[in-house]
């Protein structure tokens, strides 16, 4: 794949790079198991793995709907070092923005301000077409190489797992 043309392509992780294993996660921001994984799996899974160096945690946008794909744009309008508490914030209040009431726009909105995005460059997300196709194309890219069909999924050493797994059940694939 080519390099990036600006930091709106850039790879979003945490983790050091230099980390035994590598994980990557397929996932959408709609998805309800998505949301479950990242609050209840993913923090016990950094203080075990990531934040210790051993393992590096890779994001990569599935959208399973047009809203989940509005939200991928926007959040990859974000500073690459607050992508992962963007996303974060959009999981913990995704009841609200994706499956409340009113605009998801506007709720999208709320949520990117609270995060520290001005108007401006919101409306530029919200309006760029050409990362939405990058997304969309990465995500065929994962399905025809990877077979990724469900969201979360999870590539860790050349394995894909499939599903919003504990906390328990996920160290096991990483202790191995």
């Amino acid at each position: 794949m080519a390099a990036p043309l600006d930091a709106r392509e850039a790879e979003r992780s945490i983790g050091s790079p230099r980390a035994a294993r590598t994980v990557v996660e397929w996932f959408s921001l709609t998805c309800p198991h998505c949301a479950a994984f990242a609050h209840e799996t993913l923090p016990a899974l950094k203080a075990q793995f990531i934040e210790p160096g051993k393992a590096r945690w890779v994001f990569y946008d599935y959208p399973t709907d047009g809203l989940a794909l509005q939200a991928a744009v926007i959040a990859r309008y974000m500073p690459v070092t607050k992508y992962a508490d963007f996303i974060d914030a959009l999981f913990v209040s995704q009841s609200s923005w994706a499956y409340g009431p009113g605009n998801p726009t506007d709720a999208l909105w709320l949520r990117a301000s609270d995060s520290g995005m001005d108007r401006a460059t919101f409306d530029r997300a919200v309006a760029d077409k050409q990362l939405r196709d990058w997304i969309v194309s990465r995500a065929m890219d994962a399905e025809a190489r990877w077979n990724i069909d469900a969201t979360p999924s999870f590539l860790v050493n050349g394995r894909l797992y499939t599903g919003a797994m504990s906390a328990t059940e996920f160290s096991k694939i990483l202790a191995s």
